[in-house]
This record gives C-alpha cells, sequence and structure tokens, in this order.
C-alpha cells in the first residue's frame, strides 16, 4: 500500500515537475519578449532560466534508462542550482534600485563576484568535487553523491538567499503606494518558489529521503505544487516593472500568455501521460492514440480561450469602465479605411448605374474645395480633357454655392452626358457640399419618380459613409495628439510606485525614448527658429541644460548648439565631398542648416526622392544615437561628482 502510494506521488511530482519547467520556460519567453529593457525582468529572467535547468534536468533524467544519462542530466539539474544565488542577489538589488536605492559600487561587486564563484562550482561538476558519482539503487531516487564541497556549496546557497532576503526586504519597505506595497508582497511571497524548488535535490542522500521515502515524496509534491503557483505570483508581479502600459492590460497579456502556454501544455502532457500509461487496458495502441491526443487537446484548448477570452477579458480586467473599454477594442473591428471606402462606395455607383441601365458613373470629392476624383465605373472618364474640372466648378457654382441649405440644393442637374447628384454633410450647423455623384443619362434623359428617389437613398449612403471617414479622421487626430501625454503619463505612473518623489519630480528625458528621433526632426525642421525648437522636450536634457550658461541663459540658442554639435559628430573627417561617406551630413546640413528644398538636394546629391527620405531618417537617427552618448555621458559625470562628494562628507 505505501509502495503504491510513493509511486503514485512519484507520477504526480514528475507531472508537476514537467508543468514547472514549461511554465517557467514560457514565462522566460515572455520576459524577453515584452520587458526585457527593465533591469528587474532581466535578472528575474537569469532566475528562470535557472528554473528551467533543475526542471528539465529533473524530468529528463526520470525518464532516462542509462545510467550515464541519468547522472548527465542531474549535472545539468546543478547548473541551475549552482547559479540561483547570484541570480537571486541580482534579482534583489535591482529590485532596490528600482525603489531608489541604487547600488554605490558594493553590490553590483559582489553580485559579479558570486556570479563567478557559482561559476566555479560550474566548472567542477563535470569531476566528482562538487556533486559525486551517481547513486542509483537507494531510495527515494537515484541522486548524485554528496561531497565535503557539496555542503560548503549549501553555506554558500544559505548566507546569499539571506542577503537576498534582506534586500528584498528592504525593497519592500521602500514601496510608496498600496498597489506597489501589495505586489511587493507577492513578490516576496513568489521569491519562494525557486528556493523550494531546489529544495528536495538538497535532501538526496539524506536519512530523512533514504528512511521516509513516503515522507520524502509527498513533500517534494506539496512543494512543485506550492513552486508552480508561487512562480505565476512571482511572475506576475514582475510584469509590471518596466512597461508603460495599462494595468489591464498587462494582466491581460500575461493571463493569455499562460492559458495558451503553460495551461495548455501542461493539460496536454497529462492526457498523453494517462493514454500512455492506461490506454493499452482499453485496446487503444500508444503510437497511434498519442499523436492524436496531442493534437487534439491543443486545438480544442485553444478553440476554448479563443471564445471565453471577451468574457474572462470584461470580467477580470476591464476595471471600473467596461462599457467604453469594450467600444475603444471594437472599433478596430468597426474600422472604416480607405479600401472599405472605396468598396463600398463603388457598391453604390454599380447599384445606381444598374438601377438607371447605364454603365458609366463616377464620384468627385471636394479636397479645400477643388475637385478629386475618387473612383470612377465604365470605360468613359469625364476628366481626361485639360477643362473638365473648371467646367464642372462652373456647372457647381450655378446650381449652388459650396455652402447651402440642402432644400435649396437638393436637385439633380446634369453636366455633359451625365447626371450629378450632390453630396452634402453637416459642417457646424451647415450644410456643406463634400462631393458630386455623376451618373451616365439614358436616350430618352428622363428620370422616372422610383428612379429619383433611389439616386436620392443612394446618395443619403454615400453622404453617410463620407461623414463616417471624416469623423474617424477627427477621432484619429484626436488620439495622434493624445498619445504621447496618455504614453507620458503611463510611465510615470508605473515607475512612481516605487520611487514616487524621485520620478514624479525628475525632468530627465528618459534615453530608451521611442520618440527621440522624432523630437530632434522636429527641433531640426524649426532649427532657425519655430515652437518645434524652443518647446521641445529635449529642453529637458542634461546637457541642454548645462549648455544653458554658455549661451547667456537663451535655452533655445543652447538646444541648438547640441544639435549642431550632434550634426559635426555625424561629419566625417576630412575636407567636404559629395560622396557616399558624406551622404548623411550633405543631407543634415543641406536640409536643416540651409534650409534647401528637397528636390534641389536631391538633385545636388544625385538621388531620387524617395531615397532622400529614407537617408535623412538615417541620418536623423545617427544625430539621435549621438545626443543620447552625449546625455549618457553628462549624467554618469554627474553620478560620479555626486558619489564623490558623498564619500568627502
Amino acid at each position: 500500500m505505501i509502495q503504491t502510494l510513493v509511486e503514485f506521488l512519484r507520477g504526480i511530482n514528475e507531472l508537476l515537475t514537467a508543468g514547472i519547467a514549461i511554465t517557467a520556460f514560457s514565462l522566460l519567453l515572455y520576459a524577453l519578449s515584452f520587458n526585457l529593457r527593465d533591469r528587474v525582468a532581466r535578472s528575474f529572467a537569469i532566475i528562470l532560466l535557472c528554473v528551467v535547468f533543475v526542471s528539465v534536468g529533473d524530468v529528463l533524467s526520470s525518464i532516462s534508462a542509462a545510467a550515464d544519462q541519468i547522472e548527465f542530466w542531474m549535472r545539468i539539474q546543478w547548473i541551475g542550482i549552482s547559479f540561483l544565488p547570484p541570480a537571486y542577489l541580482h534579482f534583489s538589488d535591482a529590485l532596490l534600485e528600482t525603489t531608489g536605492r541604487p547600488s554605490r559600487g558594493r553590490r553590483r561587486r559582489l553580485v559579479w563576484l558570486l556570479y563567478f564563484v557559482s561559476f566555479g562550482f560550474v566548472l567542477t561538476l563535470p569531476t566528482d568535487w562538487l556533486v559525486g558519482p551517481l547513486v542509483n539503487n537507494i531510495e527515494p531516487a537515484p541522486h548524485l553523491q554528496r561531497t565535503s564541497l557539496t555542503w560548503v556549496f549549501a553555506l554558500y546557497y544559505l548566507v546569499t538567499m539571506c542577503l537576498s532576503g534582506v534586500n528584498l526586504w528592504r525593497a519592500y519597505r521602500r514601496a510608496v503606494t498600496r498597489t506597489s506595497r501589495r505586489r511587493m508582497r507577492y513578490l516576496l511571497l513568489g521569491a519562494l518558489a525557486p528556493v523550494l524548488g531546489s529544495y528536495p535535490f538538497l535532501l538526496f542522500g539524506s536519512d530523512l529521503a533514504t528512511n521516509h521515502p513516503l515522507l520524502f515524496w509527498l513533500a517534494a509534491t506539496l512543494s512543485n505544487l506550492l513552486v508552480s503557483l508561487l512562480l505565476v505570483l512571482m511572475a506576475y508581479a514582475v510584469a509590471f516593472f518596466g512597461v508603460a502600459w495599462p494595468d489591464r492590460v498587462v494582466k491581460r497579456r500575461l493571463f493569455k500568455w499562460l492559458m495558451r502556454g503553460p495551461l495548455t501544455a501542461s493539460f496536454t502532457i497529462v492526457l498523453v501521460t494517462v493514454v500512455n500509461r492506461y490506454g493499452e487496458r482499453f485496446g487503444l495502441s500508444n503510437p497511434v492514440v498519442i499523436p492524436i491526443v496531442m493534437v487534439t487537446s491543443v486545438l480544442i484548448l485553444e478553440h476554448l480561450i479563443t471564445l471565453a477570452a471577451p468574457f474572462w477579458e470584461r470580467w477580470l480586467f476591464h476595471g471600473g469602465n467596461p462599457d467604453k473599454l469594450q467600444l475603444i477594442q471594437s472599433l478596430e473591428e468597426r474600422l472604416l479605411t480607405t479600401g472599405d471606402l472605396r468598396d463600398f462606395l463603388e457598391s453604390v455607383l454599380a447599384a445606381l448605374c444598374d438601377r438607371l441601365q447605364v454603365t458609366n458613373a463616377f464620384m468627385v470629392v471636394f479636397n479645400t474645395d477643388s475637385p478629386e476624383m475618387l473612383l470612377t465605373i465604365g470605360d468613359d472618364s469625364p476628366f481626361e480633357e485639360v477643362d473638365s474640372q473648371t467646367d464642372l466648378l462652373n456647372v457647381v457654382a450655378k446650381n449652388g454655392s459650396v455652402v447651402v441649405k440642402r432644400a435649396e440644393a437638393e436637385r439633380l442637374f446634369t453636366w455633359r452626358n451625365y447626371w450629378l447628384a450632390p453630396l452634402f454633410e453637416d459642417n457646424n450647423g451647415e450644410e456643406r457640399l463634400s462631393g458630386i455623384i455623376g451618373v451616365e443619362r439614358s436616350s430618352d434623359d428622363r428620370l422616372e419618380e422610383d428612379e429619383t428617389q433611389a439616386i436620392g437613398i443612394l446618395t443619403r449612403r454615400a453622404e453617410m459613409a463620407l461623414l463616417d471617414v471624416r469623423l474617424q479622421q477627427q477621432v484619429f487626430t484626436s488620439v495622434e495628439q493624445l498619445a504621447p501625454q496618455v504614453d507620458l503619463i503611463q510611465r510615470l505612473r508605473a515607475a512612481a510606485r516605487y520611487d514616487g518623489t524621485g520620478v514624479l519630480t525628475a525632468e530627465q528625458v528618459s534615453l530608451n525614448d521611442r520618440n527621440m528621433s522624432k523630437w530632434v526632426k522636429d527641433a531640426l525642421s524649426h532649427y532657425w527658429g519655430g515652437p518645434k525648437l524652443s518647446q521641445s522636450p529635449l529642453m529637458n536634457l542634461k546637457i541642454v541644460k548645462q549648455a544653458i550658461n554658455q549661451h547667456e541663459g537663451n535655452p533655445t540658442n543652447a538646444l541648438r548648439a547640441i544639435l549642431l554639435e550632434g550634426i559635426q559628430k555625424v561629419r566625417p573627417g576630412g575636407e567636404r565631398r559629395f560622396t557616399g561617406e558624406w551622404i548623411l551630413y550633405n543631407i543634415l546640413d543641406l536640409k536643416f542648416l540651409e534650409g534647401r528644398k528637397v528636390r534641389e538636394i536631391a538633385m545636388r546629391l544625385a538621388m531620387s526622392e524617395a531615397d532622400l527620405y529614407r537617408k535623412q531618417r538615417v541620418a536623423i537617427e545617427a544625430v539621435a544615437d549621438v545626443i543620447v552618448e552625449m546625455e549618457q555621458q553628462a549624467r554618469k559625470e554627474e553620478l560620479v561628482d555626486t558619489e564623490r562628494e558623498h564619500v568627502m562628507f
């Protein structure tokens, strides 16, 4: 009975270990994909990598038959166990830095020292120094024999984990908001996962494991079950570091990642294991059934997740404005693109031609009161003649001004061999002529009442489509204006949870900001004066503030000098030429410093305008990179001066 229970717990433990490996690897991919720029996330990724080594080594050693393979995978496990202590100290140091206590050099040097120590332990794994040879026939399971160096490593492991715990506790006490303190508690609790996950391997060979296998496997199973939950909890807390997304976006992405990755893969492994062990009892051939079970389970789970996603997203992550958020999310599906507009209007023209039994029709829209042919049906092109546009405008002017009342102008009129139907849109309470639909006139030159009504209905449909596109354009314009401010607020909100005063009062520009090249381009476009220069976010750069004193307190001249210095650093050495290596500098000089037109520059540099725009983008990015390097150097020098003053006083 006890042996049966031990075997059952061992099987459950193998499944849980496989689940931990899948979860850790999935979360590692998540960290590498979304917030790798953040130091906390990078150090957490190292911890996850260690967990992957430990779990994968455990799984593969448990299913291996040959003794040399078992020993090989067990030694692979110890790579992850060996690097866990410095990875934890690295993680705690990064977390403490995020909460406003950056290292003055000692913590970082200690982290690197411990990485080298762990690397030294790993170098001993091919020998029997850190762990001895394989013990294969002693309960509770095959394991590597202990050595005297194993006890040294255990002490090293314990001391380093205690130091990491102290740093984590200091970081928790420095959290400034209720939300950040709650997530820091999640982080402290979740940080136990890798420690607990490595504990069973430190017990192998002990009297407890040998004399009480049932107790050992029960503890190991409960430990792995707890590790699975705590690992997800730790990943949840870390997912908010280094990203400027709203909380609901972080939660939704992580939850969807877990559902489609670890949950689906773990459930599939459980089904395959059950079929593999018990399928033959029911007359099922494993080589045939297992692939079918794998594919079917993955497809069904992915389908169920897709169907359920809108419901659990709305219930769990939409916060206090579910209706508004759902409306915004559905905007993409309802969006009327340019292609959709053309398809719809082409259908309207086709319906008009079909109703009047003709073959030619066109639609003209007015942009700044000048006609633009949007689309045509048939072989006839009414704008081929030189005076066609002027002639059409004259006809429109005679039949109603550009701003008219519908009651005064809602009628069909003729132009050449076309019926013209005006299209209107509301413009601050007045109806503005927005376009014209032209339909070929038939030979009898008369319209029946039902034909006139059909034309009226279809023109209203076209008006509605044009109005929707105009309203969408207004929405896009508003979003473009709001996007930089909203992005800044989200970044400040995310960072201020852990270092509120320092982040919210800092005026420094983030050097990783995706808008850096755009800011440089805008400032260069107003190089000789304008709001894009005088009101540029680049004014907050430390190098600009340092240059203000050199330019009589004028920040605009200071920024102009920094831009010029950036351009000069792009300039190759030697006498100026118009060759390939000088192309970036010549574009910057001719376009922004001399203010010449694009066509003139393209002719001077013997390139097409399209190629000029591509090279201009590269040149602006080069200047942005130079300015970032200058700013980094200035901030580094300020930090060194601050540390020197701290040491002196």
